[in-house]
Formats: structure tokens, C-alpha cells, sequence
């Protein structure tokens, strides 16, 4: 099945074939977690998994050979807690899931793969994760969270924003275009709160978690209410571009 690109949908020969053409592995990596009034729990299960799918969908195309395993859909959420809904691993469950996945494509021979975040609260456990195995296992293994790879990409496209924030209008927009049956739509007044999670005078590049319940009374970082369906695929369709031509740069696997 030349075109297939899910894991789990192909047979354990065709998966050592794919593993003989060098292809890469693509592990979506998400949490499970409050996103305000408005959205399902599952929403970065929902858009790490498509935005993944896209991305390999793009590669296979150009002749690339690639495949995506099921989500990773649990990380680390212990700031979104306090809302329930919430389920959250600690770092060395989450690492040894990751290690556990990762060692499993390398005994089946692959030698590449890209952990694809879509949850904030793992971005550095998953740059942490992909050192670790790539020293440990000599396999090539990159790390990222989707829009932190893309750049300016979103910025067009947001009336409000410039990027990914929470439960906010890109996500809800993705949502929309994904799985309207998990956006409340009736709810979407409520959802708005905060444009960061930072206190005043706080730099990007310091680290210190709080609770999103200090932070936002409706678990909500940005404006979800200009959000739409058409936004949404624009999103999708711009992440995949730019993440599939990132991936594949042969110099970056050299």
C-alpha cells in the first residue's frame, strides 16, 4: 500500500518495507485537557493527529517516504488541572512513553523519526526526548511543536492573534473545520480571556508554569469568537506545507 501513511493501518511486512526505503516516522504528541467553555477535551489529539497526517500526506506526494503512528494523547498538563477534565502524566511517565515508542520504530528499523507536539506544556519535554534517544539509540529523531515550526504562517489568516495561543480563535478555527460536533458553538461568547499566559514583565524566554486558573477564568488564552471553519483549513493547509517541506531537506537528516 504504497499511499497509506498510518501505521496502524498497514501490515507488520509492508511496516519493515517502510523501514527499508529509510522511511520517516511521524509520532504526533498531544494531552488530553481543558480548552475553555466552548471545545472538547480532545482537541490537541484532534489537530496534532491531522496536522501530522497532512504533513505525510504532502511528503508522500513528492515521493517521500514516510509514515504516522496513533497520537501520543496524553503529556504533560499539570497547569491545566484545576478545571478538570484534565489528564496528565509526570515527566518520567511521559519520557518513558516516548523513549518506549521510539526504541519500537527502531527495532523495526527505522532510523528517522519527528516528534510533532500539539500541546504547549511538552514542547521542551519532547526536544529533551529526542536528544536523549538519538544519543542512546543512534536514530535520527527531530522535535517540535507545529506552530512553533511555522513561523509568520498563521499570522494572515488571524483577525486577533499571530499564532497559536489556547482554546483561542486557531484553534477553535481547526476545530471547526475538523470536528464541529466538539465546538459548543452556543458557548463561544464565553470564550475569551487573556492574550498570554505571562505576567507583566515577564520575557518569552522565561520559563515559570502557573495554573491556567490564575490565569484565565474560562481556560481561555486569546478570542476564540472570530473563529471559522475556512480559517481553519487555511491553517491546516499552511502548517502542512510548511512542515512538510521542512522535512523533507535531505540535509536536515544528513
Amino acid at each position: 500500500m504504497p499511499d497509506e501513511i498510518e501505521w496502524m493501518r498497514l501490515t507488520a511486512e509492508e511496516l519493515r518495507a517502510r523501514a527499508g526505503a529509510d522511511a520517516l516516522v511521524i509520532v504526533p504528541v498531544a494531552s488530553l485537557e481543558q480548552h475553555g467553555p466552548h471545545l472538547a477535551t480532545g482537541v490537541d489529539i484532534v489537530l496534532a493527529t491531522a496536522v501530522a497526517e497532512r504533513v505525510a500526506r504532502r511528503m508522500a506526494e513528492s515521493g517521500a517516504p514516510v509514515v504516522v503512528t496513533p497520537p501520543v494523547w496524553t503529556g504533560l498538563a499539570e497547569h491545566h488541572m484545576a478545571f478538570g477534565g484534565t489528564v496528565t502524566l509526570d515527566y518520567d511517565a511521559f519520557a518513558a512513553v516516548l523513549r518506549g515508542i521510539l526504541r519500537s520504530a527502531q527495532r523495526c528499523g527505522f532510523r528517522r523519526a519527528m516528534l510533532l507536539n500539539g500541546h504547549g506544556g511538552n514542547a521542551e519535554a519532547v526536544a529533551v526526548a529526542a536528544t536523549s534517544v538519538s544519543t542512546e539509540f543512534g536514530m535520527k529523531v527531530a522535535a517540535g511543536t507545529y506552530w512553533h515550526l511555522i513561523g509568520d504562517a498563521f499570522a494572515p489568516v488571524l483577525e486577533r492573534q499571530s499564532n497559536v495561543m489556547h482554546a483561542c480563535e486557531a484553534e477553535t478555527s481547526m476545530m471547526l473545520a475538523l470536528r464541529p460536533d466538539s465546538v459548543r458553538r452556543e458557548r463561544l461568547e464565553e470564550a475569551h480571556g487573556p492574550a498570554s499566559t505571562r505576567v507583566e514583565g515577564q520575557p518569552p524566554t522565561l520559563a515559570l508554569r502557573r495554573s491556567f486558573r490564575d490565569i484565565s477564568p474560562s481556560g481561555v488564552v486569546g478570542d476564540a469568537r472570530p473563529a471559522s471553519a475556512e480559517k481553519g483549513e487555511k491553517l491546516l493547509d499552511k502548517a502542512a506545507e510548511r512542515i512538510a517541506a521542512m522535512l523533507r531537506n535531505a540535509a536536515l537528516w544528513g
